[in-house]
């Protein structure tokens, strides 16, 4: 045998015992006020970010990514599900209008890097009951034959993201994992088909959410610390919550009959704001812990050398706009701010090991709406309980980064975000004439009063199911803090 072929073949059977795991990052667009799609994606290439994926078509976002090289996940919302399972022509629509339209298999000159198609956001999501679930499948089965019918079968797969709860285990031993038993029919229709189709599993991991719904997992467990307490499953041992929960996912698949199928983490992160635990620091800490560990290539104890094919960071950006049914850290999942800003420092794979923040970003004047304290504050809380229903007062929240703001400095913040989230127009600094306007920053050291950027969407109100939830919370947060009086 010529050593050259010697040598190749030593190699590959040197590499084949472990995989490369690519990361990227989740781009969500619910914001009032969104960073412009070509600065996002400047943010995105001097990050070196490699792969990211996308909830929506957005027809802006997907022409600031032509070109770029960077491989691209589409998603399909879950108000399109019914209509996409009922009627092939529609998904035909939607595969012409938003993939065939874009789609280049380099991502070189105006074309996207399209690498999959995600049918729904978590649509299985145990809140959201039968509301999507049953459309899932009829959706997926046409949009995967309106992309053979485009001759793009080959170079796009489509897949499924799935939310953590699809998987439970009551004893929380990842041995005992398996599927929620009011899932079983369309989970194995579901794994037909990706098996079928040569897709891979998508699912979101949440050691956060994780640490507040399980008195048994440690922070220092969810955070990759090397001193954490081990959690002990038969005679394997696991050291981190990640793996413990991936491998619940794995003992889910096999025992459904698909122990080699491949597996994406679709959504994983750590929040910086709205609750408990969810600081900028332990985020920081979590993220490199996180890294470090896919980057290490070691897998899990049920699936040594084999790391997720995929991982996917949630997410890029804060968004004003996301649903916070399930907390307010659901608006403060982003590396960086919502004007793209860098949070703390983690290596993705840039030069300088450090995020760069996106650069010449376009702001609103340098301007606040303050509470103006010469006048009868006796009725501020309920003005600025008004203002959070229509605002993001989320900071303000127990636990929060703005939440031992001192009576009436949190009722300022209440009317600063109002006016912003309304681009800085005079009316909406009138608060019954306890509104000023002021061109001195009220931020503190914790507490940062935003500036809004120029582009906008402050059109866009908060779904009315969120109100009452919203109004309760910030009535509470308002109310306590009125002490300080």
């Amino acid at each position: 045998m010529p050593p050259n072929l010697c040598l190749i073949l030593l190699l590959c059977i040197s590499t084949s015992k472990t995989r490369a795991t690519a990361i990227g990052l989740n781009w969500g667009t619910a914001a009032s006020h969104p960073l412009p799609p070509p600065k996002v994606v400047e943010l995105l290439k001097n990050n070196n970010v490699a792969r990211v994926k996308l909830f929506d078509a957005d027809p802006l976002v997907l022409q600031a990514l032509s070109g770029s090289k960077i491989a691209v996940t589409v998603g399909i919302p879950n108000s399109m599900l019914r209509s996409l399972n009922s009627s092939k022509k529609a998904a035909e629509s939607w595969v012409h209008d938003n993939v065939t339209r874009y789609f280049s298999n380099s991502g070189r000159g105006s074309g996207v890097r399209i690498e999959y198609v995600a049918v729904g956001d978590e649509s299985f999501l145990q809140s959201y009951g039968d509301q999507f679930h049953p459309f899932v499948i009829g959706a997926a089965t046409n949009i995967q034959t309106a992309l053979m019918r485009a001759n793009l079968a080959g170079e796009v797969k489509v897949v499924v993201p799935c939310s953590s709860d699809t998987i439970q285990s009551e004893s929380n031993l990842p041995s005992k994992g398996h599927f929620r038993s009011d899932l079983n029919k369309t989970m194995t229709q579901l794994l037909t088909f990706l098996n079928k189709h040569h897709s891979p599993f998508f699912v979101s991991i949440s050691p956060f959410l994780s640490l507040h719904q399980n008195k048994n997992i440690s922070l220092d467990f969810s955070l990759f610390k090397e001193n954490a307490h081990p959690h002990r499953d038969s005679h394997r041992t696991y050291k981190n919550s990640f793996d413990l929960i991936y491998d619940t996912v794995v003992t889910a698949l096999s025992t459904a009959g698909y122990p080699e199928m491949d597996i994406v983490v679709g959504q994983i992160g750590w929040p910086t704001d709205g609750a408990a635990n969810a600081t900028s620091s332990i985020a920081e800490t979590f993220m490199k812990g996180l890294i470090t560990h896919l980057q290490s290539k070691s897998g899990t104890p049920l699936k040594p050398r084999v790391p997720p094919t995929e991982t996917y960071i949630f997410s890029l950006l804060d968004e004003d706009q996301r649903s916070i049914a399930a907390g307010n850290f659901e608006r403060h999942w982003g590396l960086f701010t919502f004007d793209g800003q860098a949070k703390y420092h983690v290596d993705l794979g840039q030069v300088s090991r450090n995020l760069v923040n996106a650069q010449n970003v376009d702001y609103l004047s340098p301007k606040w709406c303050v509470v103006n304290n010469n006048q009868d504050l006796s009725n501020a809380t309920a003005i600025a309980l008004e203002a959070c229903s229509a605002a993001d007062c989320t900071a303000l929240s127990p636990g929060s980064s703005c939440f031992n703001l001192s009576w009436p400095a949190n009722i300022s913040y209440a009317f600063n975000s109002y006016y912003q989230q309304h681009d800085q127009q005079a009316a909406s600094c009138g608060f019954g004439g306890l509104g000023l306007i002021t061109t001195v920053d009220p931020s503190t050291e914790k507490c940062r009063f935003s500036i809004q950027l120029r582009t906008s969407r402050s059109s866009s109100i908060y779904p009315p199911s969120l109100l009452h939830w919203m109004l309760s919370a910030i009535a509470t947060i308002l109310v306590c803090l009125q002490q300080f009086q």
